[in-house]
């Protein structure tokens, strides 16, 4: 069901109006549809995605007055550990740098004594959430996803494990021989509390081929999704854009989305990852642009809030793609979390990010203040854990990682914790 609207005050409103009628009347009549709680089109979603000058500041306006009406004035993080368990992968991603091959020097896998060494150290400094994922390693055991969860689950009980991709899950679910469905339901007895809605990427089959030969499809991750929500099992939702996409592309995917919430309302939060481009082989070998241009990273944000207004209504910006101060930025634009502060984050950065791996709870709230907005720390499902108003967050100093004493190389063989008894 659409959530409803906050009243906006007098001036928001005498504004809104005057402005709504110097532009386009065609793109001003879009643009009232969410404040009636009407839907946006696809075709109307397209339309917004070519604004410019008034037309776009318009854009940017509505966005950010659906979200106070939505959400209010907050803006919230999450403190969490990413724990990338292998880096090990061999599907065909032209996209990734992340991936390795057994024999490469970079190549490693994490020991489970090593994750739930992580784990503890995240929960120690703060953290109530660790996010797991790791490339599809040939060797890998189905039943390893169930013994990370173990693990950590055993160490640190009360830790929410925001875990595996839908890529993961069918690549789990084809060596357990059972359903994805049947693979999650597992996996959620021994921890998982949520997953990451990664691997999207844009729902298009002809843009998924240029993008990989190997990914799942379009319609297997969605399958893979709606199996999550009957499940139980919340995720987020993501697009990554500026390669070989167009904004017919995003707007069919946000509808898409869209549309799986109404029928689900599993999805907590939307998420733009911006392409980046530096180290990755499709860009390389001349198959893709240099990521988004900037008028493209505040239309994605806008023109999202504004289609998914009332069914998602948390518009999550990565600082790892954009940097401390775009994201700062675009929490003008629609925008009202700020993600993770991360600790480790290993996907990005093989691609060339050039931001670092750790934003501290002080730096978060430092952005936010900046913003003119109130800071507040969640957790995974978004429910608030401690508000920022009259005080700031304990100073921790960000993590040094150090080399894992207890990596292993990719011919190792997997711990296990219990024989393989999954899905059967």
């Amino acid at each position: 069901m659409i959530t409803p609207l906050r009243k906006l005050n007098a001036a928001q409103v005498a504004d809104w109006e005057r402005n709504l009628s110097q532009i386009d009347s065609r793109i001003a009549r879009i643009l009232e549809k969410p404040f009636q709680d009407q839907e946006i089109s696809t075709a109307e979603g397209e339309q917004l995605f070519y604004t410019e000058g008034a037309d776009l500041q318009a854009v940017l306006q509505a966005a950010d007055l659906i979200r106070a009406s939505r959400v209010g004035d907050e803006v919230s993080f999450v403190i969490t550990r990413n724990i990338n368990f292998t880096n090990i992968c061999y599907m065909g991603c032209r996209f990734c740098n992340f991936r390795k091959r057994f024999e490469d020097a970079e190549a490693e896998s994490l020991s489970l004594d090593e994750i739930v060494r992580r784990a503890r150290e995240a929960w120690d400094r703060g953290a109530t959430e660790v996010c797991i994922q790791g490339g599809l390693h040939p060797k890998i055991p189905a039943d390893h996803y169930r013994n990370i969860l173990m693990a950590i689950k055993a160490e640190v009980p009360d830790i929410h494990i925001h875990a595996f991709s839908p890529f993961e899950i069918w690549f789990g679910a084809k060596k357990a021989r059972c359903t994805p469905a049947e693979f999650i339901r597992d996996l959620k007895v021994h921890g998982l509390n949520s997953m990451p809605g990664t691997a999207a990427e844009i729902l298009d089959v002809e843009v998924r081929k240029q993008l990989t030969q190997d990914k799942l499809s379009a319609d297997d991750w969605v399958a893979i999704i709606r199996a999550a929500h009957d499940e139980g099992v919340p995720t987020t939702s993501t697009i990554m854009y500026g390669h070989v996409d167009e904004p017919r592309h995003w707007a069919n995917h946000i509808a898409l989305l869209r549309s799986i919430q109404q029928d689900t309302g599993g999805f907590t939060e939307f998420v733009p990852l911006g392409f980046i481009h530096y180290e990755s082989p499709l860009y390389l070998d001349g198959g893709a642009r240099p990521g988004p241009t900037y008028h493209e990273n505040i239309h994605m944000h806008a023109v999202a809030r504004l289609m998914l207004a009332g069914w998602i209504d948390n518009i999550q910006v990565s600082w790892v793609k954009m940097g401390p101060d775009l994201a700062r930025e675009m929490l003008g634009y629609g925008v009202n979390d700020l993600g993770g502060t991360l600790m480790n984050e290993s996907i990005s950065r093989a691609a060339g990010a050039s931001h670092g791996q750790e934003i501290t709870p002080r730096e978060m709230v430092d952005i936010i203040r900046a913003a003119g907005r109130v800071p507040v720390r969640r957790n995974t499902l978004y429910e608030v854990v401690e508000r920022y108003e009259d005080h700031d967050p304990a100073d921790i100093p960000p993590l040094v990682p150090r080399k894992a004493e207890t990596t292993v190389s990719g011919s190792e063989s997997f711990d296990t914790l219990e024989p393989s008894t999954q899905c059967k």
